[in-house]
């Protein structure tokens, strides 16, 4: 175990670099900032390389019986406070966060029951409605949340931060629209594009099978080829003056119509 208080130690000045997305893509690394956060993808199989803690900023104890996490001595460093302000992402930090490599999920990690229900999400640029979505996903069940044309990294700190963690438990798979066009047909899985354009609410469809829930970016709606080749669209209903919702609420609303209508809710 090592102890940083400079904040102009190298280590230091690696892990502030990690805020930026193209460091974290050209290294393969990611920031996990939060003891919740660091279980989880602990849990899902993520590889530790450092974890940093700050004792005056840890309150009461984590939920893993071991307060490192299983984490080896050699990869844990006590920093000062300033130093973990510094490498932090939280406004108020919980005194743990690590540095871990990435994981690729793909579709042959994905295990789907005898009624799936999969959220397919086509360019989200905002990272804390990525990871509200994946929040969301998980709540209900689902098997898994696809994205296309990604705008936005899905292991962001926000992404994490709003999703809770649940980024590294929740399947999550980068995959183009062609792929997953392909999959959900060879899976016998119908697909439902929301689109403001769709003659057929949300309410008015069968969502009691295997069904996949397609969202577009707020911006831009679906693409012409989901538009084209999703099995049906659908919309939402909304008063006049207003043609789309948050893209995280939308989620929300069709993907518990979803269980709803296979009356899992009690």
């Amino acid at each position: 175990m090592k102890t940083i208080n400079s904040l102009s130690n190298q280590t230091i000045k690696e892990a502030v670099r990690l805020k930026k997305t193209g460091e974290r893509k050209t290294r393969g690394l990611i920031i996990i900032d939060g003891a919740r956060e660091i279980e989880l993808a602990i849990e899902a199989g993520l590889k530790i390389n450092n974890l940093f803690y700050c004792p005056s900023l840890i309150k009461g104890t984590v939920g893993n019986s071991d307060k490192f996490f299983g984490v080896a001595t050699e990869k844990i460093i006590e920093v000062s406070e300033s130093a973990f302000h510094k490498i932090s992402y939280k406004e108020k930090p919980e005194g743990f966060l690590a540095i871990a490599e990435t994981k690729e999920t793909t579709f042959k990690d994905i295990r789907l029951n005898d009624n799936p229900l999969i959220v397919v999400l086509e360019a989200v640029e905002k990272p804390g409605n990525l990871g509200a979505i994946i929040r969301t996903a998980y709540a209900a069940g689902a098997a898994a949340v696809i994205v296309n044309d990604n705008q936005t990294d899905i292991y962001n700190p926000n992404v994490i931060r709003a999703s809770e963690g649940l980024v590294f438990t929740e399947k999550v798979v980068s995959a183009s629209i062609v792929e997953t066009i392909k999959w959900l047909k060879e899976k016998k899985i119908k697909s439902f594009g929301a689109a403001t354009g769709a003659s057929k609410n949300y309410t008015q469809v069968d969502l009691s099978g295997p069904t996949a829930i397609i969202l577009g970016s707020e911006s831009e709606g679906l693409s012409a080829k989901w538009l084209k080749d999703a099995d049906e669209l659908i919309k939402i209903p909304m008063n006049k003056g207003i043609d789309s919702l948050n893209v995280s609420v939308a989620a929300a609303v069709i993907i518990f119509e979803v269980l709803r209508q296979r009356e899992v809710i009690e």
